[in-house]
């Protein structure tokens, strides 16, 4: 990738203005204001076609001042990559790691966050996906190492309801992937509005993406352990055997 200018890396000069940062309320203020005007830009000419200078313009900023916040576009770059795949995943993390919620209780807060954070900045995730084939390999392997972990969070708190009898059996990857797939989708339909709609839909999406894997309430109360398993699963045996009886033969049967 072509940068505007070199360093020692992206992600080194993304921690060292994090130092900076935290003790500089001004600097935070600017730098905030540099990454959203970037991201704008970014969204709409591509990463490719945006130079610093077109940032810098946008800031109200001279370029020579851009310099004393930024290093290059990579830098921007991996402060989106850094906000939206590591930061998610941390926030997955917490929620998953709950011992004390249930894992339905736990799987409907991590959809209500990755739902929400899509309906209020879709255009974040769609530069992202579009930018994968222009991020650095360093870059690159943070992105991807974001987006497993989230994988990896959802599997998780869908095993564990698979284990505590709360969720149907099944593939708990295949699940997971299931429903980041349809919440990853929002970026593509919705156009962010009111924070309340946001909320609206993300709820939505977190009821749905329950109700697509949760027991039904009395068979989740019987299972207790595997006796209980075995019991339900005598009981749905009894009920095809009697539902088989009680058709008629022909000559399919």
């Amino acid at each position: 990738m072509t940068t505007d200018k070199t360093d020692s890396g992206p992600m080194q000069a993304k921690r060292t203005q994090a130092g900076t940062t935290r003790n500089n309320p001004r600097r935070e203020l600017v730098e905030n204001q540099i990454f959203e005007q970037a991201i704008a830009l970014f969204s709409e000419r591509g990463f490719a076609a945006t130079s610093l200078q077109d940032i810098a313009k946008a800031t109200g900023l001279t370029r020579p001042a851009l310099y004393h916040y930024v290093n290059n576009k990579d830098d921007l770059l991996a402060k989106l990559v850094d906000q939206d795949t590591g930061g998610i995943a941390d926030q997955l993390h917490e929620v998953s790691a709950d011992s004390t919620r249930s894992a339905l209780d736990r799987l409907h807060s991590m959809v209500y966050e990755s739902a929400l954070r899509l309906a209020l900045d879709p255009a974040r995730f769609r530069l992202l996906l579009r930018s994968e084939s222009e991020l650095p390999e360093a870059l690159f392997h943070a992105y991807d190492t974001g987006r497993r972990r989230v994988l990896k969070e959802f599997t998780t708190v869908i095993q564990d309801g698979i284990n505590a009898g709360q969720m149907r059996p099944g593939n708990a990857r295949t699940a997971a992937l299931a429903i980041i797939g349809m919440t990853n989708w929002i970026a593509w339909w919705h156009t962010p509005g009111q924070k309340s709609t946001a909320e609206k839909i993300a709820v939505q999406f977190a009821d749905m993406a329950v109700a697509s894997l949760a027991l039904p309430n009395e068979r989740c109360e019987a299972m207790d352990g595997p006796r209980g398993a075995i019991s339900l699963l005598r009981q749905d045996i009894d009920l095809l055997e009697n539902l088989l009886a009680d058709r008629p033969s022909g000559k399919g049967d």
